[in-house]
């Protein structure tokens, strides 16, 4: 699933094509998504010029000076950035092509995206978000504060978007390793000086898997169709049964709500 590494990638990839070009033409193929496609979405956004490619947490959007297109991947999506109007594939499910030629393609394989449009007051999806995780307001003394008497394990607390956006679950895994805490430890249990640790992996974590591109696992595809290469610098996630790359002992593999958790025994107490 796209993490905000990806999402981020993404809009960092579009947003050359996008700034200052007219929507000249919108076609949706396939409106079931995660939520239906809004309605209106053709009509409203057709038209318009795009002034900013924004993101929140894992939502990307798409702005005009009176609306904008809220857009987010889901487990399979990714969006293309097209010279040549190739023809669609069967997942290839809506097309945004701007006044010089260039076609801004959303496919979906498996349908969990979304994408809606709106004229006035923000969504509802982002009610409640915690801060963004390479922001000022995201750090070690924050998670501290937060977690105190929580009893959930501190890998779903850091992946809850209530408390931080977009700490999913590959970066969860990483994170927790280059802190050297065990993911299954309980989250109001940790001591401040460990979640400053903890704080600082977060950001660097993600701010080198953004460096790379992401992480290509199945479906991720950068705007350019070339995958992310973060894959090849994970130190734990996916790795379960290989040695630690310090230690040397095997990395044990956990489930945490139907998610696989990877750590090292010996580098995370």
């Amino acid at each position: 699933m796209p993490e905000l590494p990806e999402v981020e990638t993404t809009r960092r990839g579009i947003e050359p094509h996008l700034l200052g070009k007219r929507v000249v033409q919108v076609t949706v193929r396939q409106a079931m998504l995660r939520w239906p496609v809004s309605e209106d979405l053709a009509q409203c956004f057709t038209g318009k010029t795009i002034v900013s490619v924004g993101r929140r947490a894992k939502y990307l959007f798409l702005e005009t000076d009176d609306g904008k297109v809220m857009l987010h991947l889901g487990m399979s999506g990714s969006l293309r950035i097209l010279r040549e109007h190739l023809p669609a594939g069967a997942h290839d499910h809506v097309d945004f092509v701007m006044d010089d030629g260039c076609l801004l393609r959303f496919k979906d394989p498996r349908r969990f995206g979304s994408i809606f449009w709106l004229a006035g007051e923000d969504h509802p999806l982002l009610e409640k978000l915690g801060p963004e995780p390479l922001s000022s307001d995201f750090d070690g003394n924050y998670l501290h504060e937060k977690s105190r008497k929580r009893k959930v394990s501190v890998k779903s607390f850091i992946m809850n978007g209530h408390v931080v956006v977009g700490v999913g679950n590959i970066y969860a895994n990483e994170a927790l390793y280059h802190a050297g805490i065990r993911p299954d430890r309980s989250a109001g249990r940790i001591s401040k000086a460990r979640y400053i640790t903890l704080g600082k992996a977060i950001k660097e974590v993600l701010t080198r898997a953004i460096e790379a591109g992401g992480t290509t696992l199945k479906d991720f595809v950068r705007e350019d169709g070339s995958p992310g290469y973060f894959g090849q610098s994970l130190a734990v996630y996916g790795r379960g049964g290989q040695q630690c790359h310090d230690c040397q002992k095997i990395l044990v593999e956990i489930r945490q709500g139907g998610r696989a958790s990877v750590f090292c025994s010996v580098c995370q107490r």
